[in-house]
């Protein structure tokens, strides 16, 4: 791989419950048969009408829908709950979001982030002929470290760990535990060129190397069996 390449896909309209998903992006020219489309969760949750009416009067009227979203609460301090919700992910608040979305709403994760993606990966090939990756990714904070990344929470048609055990290293060392997490790396440079208010929804990856692309689910694959997890 010589060159990567990322493109902020500019024009999209609002996104609203019900919307095809499938017919708006595939439309788009700028896409091409070997790119991975970076595609916020917000877009997603939106198109699924993955979306709740809140008091919009009340700044904590939200906090119901954390606790019925949770499988757990590992922390809370003030208005702040991390938890863990059904898809596995760790969290703020359960993944639910107030921005950019309508006031008095909020947004809940998709259902199922992986299914989401292998749709739209899928009618994007039916319809089009577009072979494309596809990464729903969303922003996560992170232990001991501050600010915010985004991850991937969903993929299709990309290796979600690009597992380099037993390959090489420069010094010609074997690597034993060695796996990169290929799907929220490519998410979280995504992230800088859709920013988080300029209304730039999808981004293009270009030039991805050919071992990225495969099969796996970020379910399966990112979220941490707990019994290999040292910190539950």
């Amino acid at each position: 791989m010589t060159k990567l390449e990322i493109i902020p896909l500019e024009g999209i309209p609002e996104i609203t419950p019900g919307d095809d998903l499938v017919e708006i992006v595939g439309q788009i020219e700028t896409i091409q048969s070997g790119d991975i489309l970076v595609v916020t969760q917000k877009i997603i949750s939106k198109a699924e009408n993955q979306m709740i009416d809140i008091d919009p009067d009340d700044p904590l009227s939200h906090k119901p829908l954390v606790e019925r979203e949770s499988v757990r609460i590992l922390r809370r301090r003030g208005d702040l709950i991390i938890s863990q919700t059904k898809h596995g992910f760790v969290c703020a608040n359960a993944g639910i979001d107030l921005s950019n979305v309508e006031r008095g709403q909020a947004a809940l994760l998709p259902d199922d982030s992986d299914r989401s993606a292998k749709r739209l990966r899928d009618g994007l090939a039916g319809r089009f002929q577009l072979d494309v990756g596809i990464i729903i990714s969303d922003t996560f904070g992170r232990p001991w470290r501050r600010g915010l990344t985004d991850v991937a929470i969903g993929s299709a048609g990309v290796l979600p760990i690009l597992d380099l055990r037993g390959s090489p290293d420069a010094f010609g060392r074997e690597m034993q535990v060695t796996e990169v997490a290929l799907v929220d790396e490519l998410a979280s440079a995504a992230e800088l060129v859709m920013g988080k208010s300029s209304g730039v929804p999808i981004a293009i990856v270009r030039g991805a190397d050919e071992s990225w692309f495969g099969n796996g689910s970020v379910r399966d694959q990112i979220v941490r069996d707990p019994q290999d997890d040292l910190f539950r």
